[in-house]
């Protein structure tokens, strides 16, 4: 038996990130551990010991017994405090303890995935004891890996792999998330449309229209005059939708035209990652 051909673009995605960031931390000398991080209140060694505890959790490992500090000012709510946990637990750990680790489960994860016979609708175990289709969790996985390796790439200055198998499956997941961003969250008129231009190493031109009943649909088909229309490029439409940065952080790197209002709200919702 092998992986499912369904599963097998997630796999691949997940192993062409977290080669890249295993390269990416391999060289770095103690003090470049700390380094800080477009994640709030997370070093390099933190997004990588998150990264760690993420594979440990689909390896199926049991979750480490850990007292969080009261001081952490950036973990303020349940699933934060879920996260945090495999984080702080390595926290005092030495570049070589890192790094070893990292390459150990990068090698038990691969034999996983060599051995993974299930079928893509097998129901796994997900954070906080939820439960999701093995697909399901293998996609966000890839992404999550994805994104970590930007925000190292961030940290240390080495951008890259904005256009690898991670940012496609990327855009997918986050596409998926606008028509809730853009209907639901950010109120935008019935019976409308919102155009998303997206430049750079991954291009795409994305409708949401909005039906009379408010409900949100994604469509591949260009809108005649739409409410509102917003261009920026790839690698800030990733930033904003993570959370890495403020709209007006980035307010010279979007053109928004159309309804003010509609546009501000869009911006200010855009954020779809917990």
């Amino acid at each position: 038996m092998s992986l499912h051909p369904t599963l097998q673009p997630y796999a691949d995605a997940w192993t062409h990130s977290i080669e890249a960031i295993s390269e990416l931390v391999g060289p770095l000398v103690e003090g470049e551990w700390n380094r800080r991080t477009p994640c709030p209140g997370w070093s390099v060694r933190d997004v990588v010991s998150h990264v760690i505890g993420l594979d440990c959790e689909m390896l199926g490992d049991p979750r480490p017994i850990h007292t969080l500090p009261r001081d952490l000012f950036h973990v303020t709510n349940d699933h934060q405090r879920y996260m945090e946990m495999q984080v702080d637990v390595r926290r005092h750990h030495t570049a070589p303890e890192m790094t070893s680790e990292l390459e150990y489960v990068i090698i038990r994860r691969n034999r996983q995935q060599r051995n993974e016979s299930r079928d893509p609708g097998t129901k796994v175990r997900g954070p906080h004891g939820s439960e999701l289709t093995l697909e399901e969790s293998m996609r966000a996985h890839a992404f999550n890996v994805w994104v970590h390796e930007q925000d190292l790439r961030a940290a240390l200055g080495r951008p890259g792999n904005l256009d690898s198998p991670g940012a496609h499956i990327a855009r997918d997941v986050l596409l998926a998330d606008l028509p809730t961003v853009v209907a639901e969250k950010s109120d935008a008129p019935r019976s409308s449309a919102i155009v998303f231009d997206v430049h750079g190493p991954v291009e795409f031109l994305r409708t949401i229209r909005v039906d009379i009943q408010g409900r949100g649909t994604l469509e591949t088909a260009p809108a005649l005059g739409p409410a509102a229309t917003l261009t920026l490029d790839w690698e800030t439409y990733v930033r904003l939708a993570c959370g890495r940065v403020t709209p007006e952080g980035v307010a010279d790197r979007v053109k928004a035209e159309g309804d003010p209002e509609l546009t501000a709200a869009i911006l200010r919702n855009f954020t779809v990652t917990p």
